[in-house]
């Protein structure tokens, strides 16, 4: 009997290609990038089994910087290659790259239809809040008085919240991260363990066209203030302890309270429930400046995934079958066309 031989453990630099990355210098989808080279080791995944698939966009050049399968598909389709893919062979590591523009403008259906049918995939969504690569136009997650070529007077639109739409999708994995944080690695994992879709917003910084959109919560003099990063079983803390969340009983919101001497408790503190949906929509949905941004892993409640259930599905109406594809042309509803065709 012939031994197996072990299959060795990857490293970041197997994930690469020799393709030049060609971003714009300082952009936070270099960060991203090695974020993701990074995770894939810890998390067991194999290049062989791994497909990434994006839409249009800067960050849909994504496929072409990891050795593994790809697809850059169309502007906003990414989610129905996606499906196509999984269903194809459902053993495959599915993962969905898009921005902004790309999920939740042209492809906002195509995106809610993922969610809420719960493919098992991960979907990374690079937020920049602008339509980077047609050269600064405002996206649909732009602020309100954003001024851009296609809004030189200033944005009027009221701004997408793309955690609060995968929740309204009924995503059962939300989470939020920074695209040059420590943390990142961190969530793309959990993403990555969670069976169904798996939806990340990143905060991702456009160097030329949108920078320091986020800096009031992504600087380093601004994050302890401004920076809640949630952990399941433990308090809604931030400032270093000093401040929390605790429950407005009368009005059943969210409200900031001080931390005396570090007793969370005392000061009515919660503790974070990643199943907790209804906890989720209220941390998604703090007004920042009022409240600090939420990051981390928002929500975690699996259910069973969209590719299990056609697999099932389609096992059933297999048994006692055997396949025939001439029987199945020739019944039901085939026909031969004999008549000529008018002439014109």
């Amino acid at each position: 009997m012939n031994d197996m031989t072990p299959i060795a453990k990857t490293t970041p630099k197997d994930w690469e290609t020799d393709q030049e990355v060609r971003w714009c210098p300082g952009c936070g989808d270099y960060a991203v990038l090695k974020a993701v080279q990074r995770t894939m080791p810890e998390i067991g995944a194999r290049p062989e089994n791994t497909v990434f698939v994006s839409g249009i966009g800067c960050s849909s050049r994504f496929p072409y910087y990891m050795e593994t399968y790809g697809f850059h598909t169309i502007h906003g389709r990414a989610p129905a290659v996606a499906t196509g893919v999984k269903l194809a062979n459902p053993d495959l590591d599915v993962w969905i790259i898009t921005g902004d523009g790309d999920a939740l403008s042209i492809g906002g259906n195509h995106t809610m239809h993922l969610i809420r049918r719960n493919l098992d995939c991960q979907v990374l969504l690079f937020n920049n809040e602008i339509y980077g690569l047609t050269k600064g136009q405002y996206s649909p997650t732009s602020r309100v008085g954003t001024r851009t070529p296609s809004t030189p007077f200033g944005s009027v639109d009221t701004p997408a919240n793309p955690c609060a739409f995968a929740l309204g999708a009924g995503g059962r994995f939300i989470a939020r991260a920074i695209d040059i944080h420590k943390n990142l690695v961190g969530v793309l994992k959990a993403a990555h363990a969670h069976k169904g879709t798996g939806f990340v917003e990143i905060f991702q910084n456009c160097i030329v066209y949108n920078d320091d959109v986020f800096a009031p919560f992504t600087e380093k003099k601004n994050a302890g203030a401004n920076q809640l990063w949630v952990e399941h079983g433990k308090p809604l803390l931030f400032e270093a302890g000093t401040k929390g969340l605790a429950m407005d009983m009368e009005r059943l919101v969210l409200k900031v309270v001080d931390v005396v001497d570090g007793d969370w408790a005392a000061a009515g503190v919660i503790v974070h429930d990643q199943t907790n949906r209804g906890l989720a929509h209220m941390l998604v949905e703090m007004p920042f400046g009022m409240f600090p941004m939420a990051l981390g892993v928002l929500f975690d409640d699996p259910r069973p995934t969209f590719e299990s259930a056609v697999v099932t599905q389609n096992a059933e109406a297999a048994k006692g079958k055997t396949p025939d594809l001439q029987k199945l042309l020739s019944q039901g509803q085939t026909w031969q066309v004999e008549k000529e065709p008018h002439s014109m």
